[in-house]
């Protein structure tokens, strides 16, 4: 595994970390909380983004309009049995999830919910830096780099691993203030 490749691996880590932060409620609506709902579209498990056009028209509402008017009741099915956390109602054209304050316990739950997903962005890095440093004692064992070399590239790596968790942690911070923010 070459560094550019590491660096790459660690980079992508570190978007879907923060992917999964968007799917974190805060205290303001955001479409992003739907992006993990699936459904039941003519027999096949469907992302909701690409069946309806979802909106925040204001800070307590997301909007969803569905482009088939008929799928609107097995969106609404597939909201409720979601994991969201919210009670779609459907008024024949649109459904509203109108999103309530979050309560001091659920923020709590909600923090450490995003530092689980943090520490898993951690873990992914961490493990991209143990097969990166296998590769890079394959190489120096196999006579193909000195161990000068290898032990260069090992601490390039560990600065990029440092990077890469800094990015993370801030992301934590930043996720963490969204949360607590009332």
């Amino acid at each position: 595994m070459k560094l550019a490749e590491a660096e790459s691996t660690m980079q992508k880590t570190v978007e879907a970390t923060q992917r999964a932060f968007n799917t974190i409620r805060t205290g303001r609506a955001n479409a992003s909380l739907l992006d993990k709902v699936q459904v039941e579209y003519y027999g096949t498990p469907t992302p909701l983004k690409s069946l309806a056009n979802i909106s925040t028209p204001d800070a307590s509402t997301i909007l969803i309009q569905p482009y088939d008017r008929s799928s609107l009741n097995i969106v609404e099915k597939a909201i409720s049995l979601s994991d969201v956390g919210l009670t779609p109602s459907n008024d024949g054209s649109v459904i509203r999830l109108n999103i309530p304050p979050l309560t001091s316990d659920r923020r709590k739950e909600l923090a450490k919910l995003a530092a689980k997903y943090a520490e898993e962005g951690r873990v992914g890095i961490r493990n991209i830096r143990r097969d990166a440093i296998d590769s890079i004692r394959k190489q120096e064992k196999n006579a193909e780099i000195s161990e000068d070399e290898a032990r260069d590239q090992q601490d390039k790596l560990q600065k990029l691993t440092d990077k890469y968790t800094a990015k993370v942690n801030e992301l934590l911070a930043e996720k963490e203030k969204d949360i607590s923010t009332v």
